[in-house]
């Protein structure tokens, strides 16, 4: 057996590849001790529910049903985590392709206003997690447009657009609303029809246009006829009422009648021969 004598010891320490045991020592513990804290600060056990969100607490990654309100919390390093899930009103706008009832293609903007429902935040986490935008909203979007589309023609769509909307807008809250999703409003932004509809439709318009100004212009034409007959009837009861007074009183009050409507009340200066009572031309 070889033993280690101060000489050989000195010799060792000088060698290369020489640890001392108690430095060694230090090291280890200082870097267990490092990774402990790297460990701890990822793992603090405080934090914060932001304004508008909801925590939905996990004990070993599963679903405690347990939901924090904004403000501070506390869980357990290593066994609690808490997933924060955003409850104020957000907006989604997208296209949604769709057919009308009579098969003519529609091309719609539409814009969605939701908000996740606070007391079934937890079940939406545990269903669907945190991506229910892409999994949940945008396809009961698509299949609800294409559904209220389907139940009006080209032209009812634009003439009757509230109905539509409110078609559309009661198809998203039943299928988004067994999820915790509420429906807060929803708008359709425009629509797009092929370009043979958008002629068709602006000939009909064309056309009832011209309808409408020629029935217009008829209706003026019966006015003024009816205008002229009213006239004309007037006109002749005046006439028979005055042929009655004439028939009635003799002729010569009629002719007195007409020299007095005749007269511009300047004295003629015309008189009868042999007579002191001027002449009164009734030609004038």
């Amino acid at each position: 057996m070889k033993y280690f004598t101060e000489d050989n010891w000195s010799k060792k320490r000088e060698g290369s590849n020489y640890r001392d045991p108690k430095t060694f020592k230090i090291a280890i513990h200082s870097a267990f001790w490092v990774i402990l804290m790297i460990i701890i600060l990822f793992q603090f056990p405080l934090g914060t529910v932001g304004a508008g969100e909801q925590g939905v607490q996990l004990r070993f990654n599963a679903v405690t049903g347990k939901v924090l309100d904004e403000g501070l919390y506390f869980r357990i390093p290593f066994i609690e985590k808490i997933k924060k899930m955003d409850v104020k009103i957000q907006k989604v706008e997208t296209e949604a392709d769709s057919s009308s009832k009579d098969l003519q293609i529609v091309d719609s903007t539409i814009a969605l206003n939701f908000h996740v429902d606070p007391v079934k935040v937890a079940d939406l986490y545990r269903e669907v997690g945190v991506n229910f935008g892409s999994r949940i909203i945008s396809p009961a979007i698509q299949e609800s447009v294409k559904a209220g589309m389907a139940q009006f023609t080209a032209e009812e769509l634009i003439t009757k657009r509230p109905g539509v909307r409110d078609a559309i807008k009661v198809a998203l809250r039943d299928k988004l609303g067994i999820r915790g999703i509420i429906v807060d409003e929803f708008n359709i932004v425009n629509f797009n029809f092929s370009d043979s509809f958008d002629a068709a439709i602006e000939a009909k318009v064309t056309a009832e246009q011209s309808a409408l100004e020629a029935k217009n212009k008829l209706e003026q034409i019966k006015f003024e006829a009816e205008q002229k007959i009213a006239t004309a009837t007037a006109e002749a009861e005046a006439i028979r009422i005055k042929a009655q007074a004439i028939a009635q009183q003799g002729g010569e009050d009629y002719v007195s009648l007409k020299a007095v409507e005749k007269w511009n009340g300047i004295l003629p200066t015309t008189f009868v021969p042999g007579s002191a009572v001027p002449f009164i031309d009734l030609r004038y």
